[in-house]
Parts: structure tokens; C-alpha cells; sequence
């Protein structure tokens, strides 16, 4: 008799669903950026960039969230029209060679707007639709699907705000108010995921505690999103880079799979996904093969 006490979810986005819960989901991040902390200016060509979407949806990513501003600390906004310019091409034509969820990665209303028209079908917002008033409304409008995260002021200034007295009350009371705004609008309550936000001002004790208690989001009833890939609490318990952190960011993500997380966003799907299918099947005590 399995274990698997992770609840159960059908997430919906436009006119795609997702079940979550028996395994864990893996979004790959494809970021169209010259300046992202780990893979920035990479993906800038077009063709190169689809070509990666590819690569992690053969490789097992089922949403594909695709950025084109920096969000590492520091980083400087770009204009809707720069965004859009990045992605609008990549999202284009991912749409027409995949039937995958695709998932913008945007504050901006504007840009959201434009991505789903040209065929995204989540907004992954890393203000919770703090920063931009008229996302809500784009996000109802379209029947998108949301990942709302709970972030600490705003990229340039996160890292130097005072550290929270309690990370996790803090993040679950944001949460909240944050999915009560999204329903408030007129967003379905299957199409909202939520997201703790680690790094994104928390200390790398705070991302140490959120994902070992991950659990503590559990009773406001939406499914959870942990986003680890290559972040910089890895860097200080390791010493490794963000290039380096592969290894590593496949043992958090399968110790987030354990601890409830229905889906992970990650840039090295293929060594993710192999983890998290262990950590689903010892879960579960049952083989969930990739």
C-alpha cells in the first residue's frame, strides 16, 4: 500500500489540462533573455531557442515557460516591446510544432496578453499579479492558467530587504491574498497554481525551511509549483556555481517532490525528471517509470 499522500489536481489552462499529484510535472525554463543568472544569451536566436523547447519536451517537459525579462536580483526591467519581441517568435512557432502547455513568464499584462494570442496558454507571474493591475483581467479573459509566486519586493531591490521574522507566514499570507484576488477576477480555481518563490528575497535559511515544510501551504487548497533549478541556497550549501549545480538541483527537486510539490521548474529536465521519478515511486511505493 503506497504512501502517496500528495493531493490531487486537474490543472486547466486554455483549452489544455494537466493531472497533478500521482507524479510529479516537470516545467522546463527556456529564458530568451541576454542577461538570465544561469543561461542568459544563449537562447537569443530564435531557432536555437525552439530547438532547446524541443529538446525539453523529448526529454519529458510537459509545460514549457518561456521568459524574455531577467528576474536574478539586480536585474534592470525591460519595455513590453522588448519582451515581446523575444518571445512572441519562440512561442509562435513552439505553438505550431508542439501541442504542449506553454507558459509565459511575465508580469506585464500587455505581454501576457500578446503570448497568448500567439499561443501560450499560462501566465507564471513572479509578482502574483502585484505589479501589473490589468493581469488579472488578461488572465480570466483568456481562461489562461496562472502561476501566482510569492516574491519579496521587486527583482532590483529583493536582495537587500530586511529578512523576513517568519518566511513562512509571510509566504502563506501573500499566497492567499494572492489566489483570493485571482478568483476575485474571475480566474477558475483549477487554473491557479502556487508558487513559494524560492531565492526572490528570502535568505538561503528561509529556502531551507520552505522547501523541507512545504506542507505549510497545503490547507489553502491549490496546487504547488517550487521553482529550485540552479539557485544560489544551492551555491552556498555546495560552493558550486550555477553551471554546476545539475546534480544538485535533481536532489532538491526530488526532496520537494516528496515533501507535496506538484510541479518543478527546471532548466536540466533530463536529469530532473530521472530523479523525481524515484522520488514518485518511493513515494508511492509503486514503479512510475520516465
Amino acid at each position: 500500500m503506497g504512501m502517496d499522500s500528495t493531493a490531487q489536481f486537474h490543472f486547466h489552462a486554455r483549452d489544455k489540462g494537466l493531472d497533478l499529484g500521482r507524479v510529479t510535472r516537470i516545467m522546463g525554463i527556456l529564458n530568451v533573455t541576454p542577461d538570465s543568472f544561469s543561461d542568459g544569451g544563449f537562447f537569443l536566436d530564435v531557432d536555437r531557442a525552439v530547438a532547446r523547447g524541443l529538446e525539453m519536451i523529448q526529454q519529458g517537459a510537459e509545460i514549457l515557460d518561456i521568459g524574455g525579462e531577467s528576474s536574478r536580483p539586480g536585474a534592470e526591467p525591460v519595455s513590453a516591446e522588448a519582451e515581446i519581441a523575444r518571445i512572441g517568435p519562440v512561442i509562435s512557432e513552439l505553438r505550431r510544432l508542439s501541442n504542449v502547455i506553454l507558459s509565459v513568464d511575465t508580469y506585464k499584462a500587455p505581454v501576457a496578453e500578446q503570448a497568448i494570442i500567439l499561443g501560450a496558454d499560462v501566465v507564471n507571474d513572479i509578482s502574483a499579479f502585484r505589479l501589473d493591475p490589468l493581469m488579472p483581467a488578461v488572465v480570466a479573459r483568456h481562461g489562461a492558467g496562472v502561476v501566482l509566486m510569492q516574491m519579496r519586493g521587486i527583482p532590483a531591490t529583493m536582495q537587500s530587504l530586511p529578512p523576513s521574522p517568519d518566511i513562512l507566514a509571510e509566504v502563506k499570507r501573500d499566497l492567499e491574498a494572492a489566489a483570493s484576488a485571482a478568483l476575485a477576477a474571475g480566474v477558475c480555481r483549477d487554473r491557479i497554481l502556487l508558487d513559494p518563490g524560492i531565492g526572490f528575497g528570502k535568505t538561503a535559511a528561509d529556502n531551507l525551511a520552505i522547501l523541507n515544510r512545504l506542507s505549510f501551504l497545503d490547507d489553502l487548497g491549490f496546487p504547488i509549483l517550487v521553482g529550485p533549478s540552479r539557485k544560489s541556497f544551492i551555491g552556498k550549501v555546495t560552493g558550486a556555481g550555477p553551471e554546476d549545480r545539475t546534480a544538485a538541483t535533481a536532489v532538491v527537486s526530488a526532496i520537494a517532490c516528496l515533501r507535496g510539490a506538484h510541479v518543478v521548474r527546471v532548466h536540466d529536465v533530463k536529469e530532473v525528471r530521472e530523479a523525481i521519478r524515484l522520488a514518485d515511486s518511493i513515494r508511492g511505493e509503486t514503479f512510475i517509470q520516465c
